[in-house]
C-alpha cells in the first residue's frame, strides 16, 4: 500500500488519467470537425471586455494530452529519483502548479488572461530552478526569472497596445494603430521564453534544477511556451514582413550556435539542453518561413524523445553518483541496457532517422523549405544545423556507450528499478512511434512536398555526413586545446559574459576594491571601528575613577604628608 501512497505515484496517476481522458475528448472533436469555445465575462471598461475564454480544439487538447503524458512519466521517475528527498511532497505540488500553468497557457486564447500562465510558468519555474538551494542554483534562477521578466513586459505593452481594438482574442486580432509594435513586442516575449539568441543564456544554466524538472521545462512546457504563443498569433503577426525576415534570421543563428556549442561542450545535461535550443530554432524557423502546423508537430514530437533524453540521462547520473561529466563515463551499454537502447533511440528520433519521431516533423520542415525556395543562406544554416545535430548526438553515445572503460570498477549500475525504467520505455513507444501517430492524425496527404531525388535524399544525407565527422574524430582521438576558439564555442558565442557579466563584472570588481581599501581599511578605522575603541577606552576610564580609587590615593598622600616630618625627626 506504500506505493499507493507515495506523492509522486499519486501524481502520475493522476496526470495518466487526465491524459488518457483528453485523447478521448481530442478524438471526439476531430471525428466531428468541432471546436469548443467557452467564454466567461470578468468586466467591461472603456467598451474593452475582459473575459477568460477557453478553446478545446484538436491542437490543444493533444498538447495538452502529450505534457500531462510526460509530466505523468517524469512523476513515476520522480518517486525513485528523488525517493530521499525530505521535502519531496513540496516537489510534487510545486511541479503539479507547473503543469497547471502550462495548461492555462494552451487553453486561454486571450493575451490578457493567459498572463495567468505565462507568468506561472516563469515564478514556479524559479522556485524548481533554486531547489537545492546553493549558490549556483540561486544564480541560474535569477538569471531565468530576469530574462523572463522582459517578455513579461513586452507581453504588457502589448496588451496597452491592443486595448485600442476593444479585445485581445487571438481569434479575432486585426491590425490597428500601432499593430506593429504589438507584434515586435509578442516576437520579443516568445524569444525570451524561448530562449532565441540574444536571451539564450539561462536555458543552460536551468540545469541546476533537479533532472525531472529539467525533463519538464526542456520537453513540453517553460521553452516551447514561446512557440506556442507565436503559432497561436501566427494569423495577425505574420499580417507584417518584419515578422518573418526578423524570426528567420534570429532562428536560424540559434539553432547553429547551439550545434556549434554542443559539440564542444563535455556536460551530460548541458549537451541535451543546448540540443533542445538548436530544436527551438528549427521551430521558430518553421513559424518564419510559414509552416506553423509543421512547427506544431514538431513541438509535440520533439517534447517526447527530449523528455526521454532527459529521463536516461538522468538514470546515467544518478548511477554516477551525480557526475555529469562526460569524459568520467564509459561503457555502459553492457551495465544500464534499458537506459542505453532507450537513450540511443531518443538520438536517433533527434537526428531525423526514418521512421521515427523526428523524422516526420523535421524532414517535413526542410523538403518544404526546399520546395519554397527560402534564402539560399538561411537554407545553409539550416542544412549546416541538420549535419550538426546528428554530429553532437553521435559523440555523446560514442563517450558514453561505447568507449573504453573509465570509471570506477566498483560501480553497480543495474537496470532493475522499474520505476526508472517504465517511464523510459513508455516515452521510448512515443519517440519511435508517436511521429507516425501525430502525423496521421495533423497532417493531410495534400501537405506533403513532392521533391526530386537529389532533394529527397538531401536531409539523410546530411544525417550520415553529420555521423561520419565524430566517428572520424572519435577514432582520431583528438584532445581539445584551451584556445580562445573553443572558449568562443564552448561559452555559446560569449552570450553568458554579454548577458550577465558585461555590465556588472566592473562594477563589483570596484565594490570588492571599496571594500577591502576603503570599508575595512582607514575609513574603518577612522570612522566607525575607531570610534567605537575610542568610546571604550573613555568608557573603561570611567569607570577607573567612578570606583573610589580617586578618594583613596588622596587619603594616602595626605597620611604621607602628615608622617613625613616625624620620618625626617627621626
Amino acid at each position: 500500500m506504500k506505493f499507493f501512497k507515495s506523492s509522486p505515484i499519486l501524481a502520475s496517476m493522476f496526470l495518466m488519467f487526465y491524459s488518457l481522458i483528453s485523447i478521448l475528448i481530442q478524438m471526439i472533436l476531430m471525428n466531428k470537425s468541432k471546436m469548443l469555445l467557452m467564454e466567461l465575462v470578468l468586466f467591461e471598461m472603456n467598451s474593452s471586455i475582459l473575459s477568460i475564454p477557453i478553446i478545446m480544439n484538436s491542437n490543444s487538447i493533444m498538447f495538452s494530452s502529450v505534457v500531462c503524458f510526460i509530466s505523468s512519466s517524469v512523476m513515476l521517475f520522480t518517486s525513485s529519483y528523488m525517493k530521499d528527498d525530505l521535502f519531496i511532497k513540496r516537489f510534487v505540488w510545486i511541479v503539479m502548479l507547473f503543469v497547471a500553468s502550462m495548461n492555462f497557457l494552451i487553453f486561454i486564447p486571450n493575451l490578457v488572461t493567459l498572463l495567468l500562465g505565462w507568468d506561472g510558468l516563469g515564478l514556479v519555474s524559479f522556485c524548481l530552478v533554486i531547489y537545492y538551494q546553493n549558490p549556483k542554483s540561486l544564480g541560474a534562477g535569477l538569471m531565468t526569472a530576469f530574462m523572463n521578466r522582459i517578455g513579461d513586459v513586452a507581453i504588457l505593452l502589448a496588451i496597452g497596445w491592443t486595448m485600442s481594438q476593444g479585445q485581445w482574442d487571438s481569434l479575432f486580432m486585426s491590425t490597428f494603430f500601432n499593430y506593429q509594435w504589438t507584434i515586435m513586442m509578442i516576437l520579443l516575449a516568445g524569444m525570451t521564453k524561448s530562449a532565441q539568441i540574444p536571451f539564450c543564456s539561462w536555458l543552460p544554466a536551468a540545469m541546476a534544477a533537479p533532472t525531472p524538472v529539467s525533463a519538464l521545462v526542456h520537453s513540453s512546457t517553460l521553452v516551447t511556451a514561446g512557440v506556442f504563443l507565436l503559432i497561436r498569433f501566427y494569423p495577425f503577426l505574420s499580417k507584417t514582413p518584419m515578422f518573418s525576415m526578423s524570426l528567420t534570421i534570429i532562428s536560424a543563428m540559434t539553432m547553429l550556435m547551439a550545434g556549434i556549442a554542443a559539440n564542444f561542450e563535455t556536460d551530460l545535461k548541458k549537451i541535451i539542453a543546448l540540443s533542445t535550443l538548436s530544436q527551438l530554432g528549427v521551430m521558430m524557423f518553421s513559424i518564419a518561413i510559414g509552416l506553423p502546423s509543421l512547427a506544431f508537430l514538431h513541438l509535440l514530437t520533439h517534447a517526447l524523445f527530449k523528455a526521454l533524453l532527459f529521463l536516461c540521462a538522468g538514470k546515467i547520473i544518478h548511477s554516477h553518483a551525480n557526475n555529469q561529466d562526460i569524459r568520467k563515463m564509459s561503457h555502459l551499454w553492457s551495465q544500464l541496457p534499458i537506459s542505453s537502447t532507450c537513450f540511443n533511440i531518443a538520438n536517433l528520433a533527434l537526428c531525423g532517422f526514418p521512421f521515427m519521431a523526428g523524422f516526420y516533423s523535421k524532414d517535413l520542415i526542410i523538403e518544404t523549405m526546399l520546395l519554397n525556395q527560402n534564402n539560399y543562406t538561411m537554407i545553409l544554416m539550416m542544412m549546416t544545423a541538420t549535419m550538426l545535430t546528428a554530429s553532437y548526438s553521435l559523440r555523446l553515445s560514442f563517450f558514453i556507450f561505447w568507449s573504453e572503460m573509465k570509471q570506477n570498477t566498483n560501480m553497480n549500475l543495474t537496470d532493475y528499478d522499474m520505476e526508472i525504467s517504465i517511464p523510459i520505455m513508455m516515452l521510448t513507444t512515443g519517440a519511435m512511434f508517436g511521429g507516425a501517430t501525430l502525423t496521421w492524425n495533423f497532417m493531410p496527404a495534400s501537405i506533403t512536398p513532392i521533391l526530386s531525388m537529389q532533394d529527397k535524399l538531401s536531409t539523410i544525407s546530411l544525417v550520415i555526413l553529420g555521423a561520419i565527422i565524430p566517428t572520424l574524430l572519435f577514432k582520431m582521438n583528438l584532445k581539445k586545446k584551451n584556445t580562445k576558439k573553443n572558449m568562443f564555442f564552448t561559452n555559446m558565442w560569449f552570450m553568458t559574459n554579454l548577458s550577465n557579466n558585461l555590465i556588472s563584472h566592473k562594477t563589483m570588481n570596484l565594490s570588492m576594491a571599496m571594500l577591502k581599501f576603503l570599508d575595512l581599511g582607514w575609513i574603518e578605522t577612522l570612522g566607525g571601528e575607531g570610534m567605537f575603541k575610542s568610546i571604550i577606552n573613555m568608557t573603561k576610564m570611567n569607570e577607573t575613577v567612578q570606583m573610589n580609587k580617586l578618594n583613596l590615593l588622596i587619603s594616602l598622600m595626605i597620611l604621607f604628608l602628615m608622617m613625613l616630618p616625624i620620618l625626617l625627626l627621626t
